[in-house]
């Protein structure tokens, strides 16, 4: 037993020792959203304290972490300072985004009293706003923290927006929960979605990693709860409505309205449990 163990200590020393990502990579990438956003609007700053110095040491520190991230990865000290800089110029561009995303998301829900709740309350909008970081990053590009920051906000929301999706403006969110975006997902403008929508691949072959294997969903469109829309030839022509628990594999004509097939109401005979699955 004991040699066994000491096998065991040896394989994780060298584990270690050959380990060059920075470590613990994911709090890392944690902390990175949380002080981006904080940036971005102060609702999500850790303090109300601001100076001119104070914003650009937190700018600083962004570029630092992102230099951490892409040395660890072999990239050469001045080419990780040019992404480093590039990424940082994105911020404003990402604040404007945002902003109409939260707007869009105020104006859609009726319960919504205003943005201020919106940004604080709505785990639509933090999966979002981590997207937009995150797809930002990507196109840098930077390996890994992208991945990284989408998968905080799917552990904190149950929303899991690849980083690599491409979303229009406007993008507006409600409720959220068990919504899935895929890597080759195409959104146009002003869409709308609701929870348990899935935008996903017909085929998870790994050949078809570099293909279009998620839908594009075109301006305009809403998609009710626990919609599934799947393929990447399948296009949701702009200004249509997909109706709760729609499943598609085929495009739609813009203006269309696509629903469930028929709800079959019966009574219940005395002998039936309360629970009936129909598999």
């Amino acid at each position: 037993m004991a040699g066994s163990l000491d096998a065991f200590v040896q394989d994780v020393v060298q584990a270690r020792e050959g380990y060059r990502l920075p470590g613990p990579a994911s709090r890392l990438a944690e902390e990175f959203t949380q002080t981006a956003l904080g940036l971005l609007f102060p609702h999500f700053a850790a303090s109300n304290a601001a100076s001119p110095s104070k914003v650009r040491g937190e700018l600083a520190r962004l570029g630092d972490q992102i230099d951490l991230f892409l040395l660890s990865q072999g990239r050469r000290p001045a080419e990780a300072g040019r992404v480093s800089h590039w990424v940082l110029d994105q911020l404003p561009r990402l604040q404007r985004e945002l902003r109409l995303d939260a707007q869009a998301t105020c104006e859609a829900d009726p319960a919504a009293t205003d943005v201020d709740e919106v940004l604080l309350a709505y785990p639509g909008f933090f999966a979002l706003a981590c997207y937009r970081l995150a797809h930002a990053l990507l196109e840098a590009p930077v390996g890994l923290l992208p991945r990284l920051i989408t998968e905080y906000a799917h552990r904190t929301t149950g929303i899991d927006i690849h980083p690599g999706a491409r979303i229009g403006r406007s993008l507006a969110i409600d409720h959220g929960t068990g919504i899935v975006i895929g890597a080759t997902a195409v959104l146009g403008d002003r869409v709308r979605l609701y929870q348990g929508v899935t935008l996903g691949a017909l085929s998870v072959r790994k050949d078809l990693a570099q293909s279009k294997r998620h839908p594009t969903i075109e301006d305009d469109v809403v998609i009710y709860a626990n919609a599934t829309i799947l393929g990447g030839d399948t296009v949701i022509g702009a200004g249509s409505v997909i109706g709760g628990n729609v499943w598609l594999t085929h495009s739609v004509a813009p203006r269309s309205v696509v629903t469930h097939g028929a709800t079959i109401e019966r009574p219940r005979t005395a002998e039936e449990p309360l629970l009936e699955y129909n598999i």
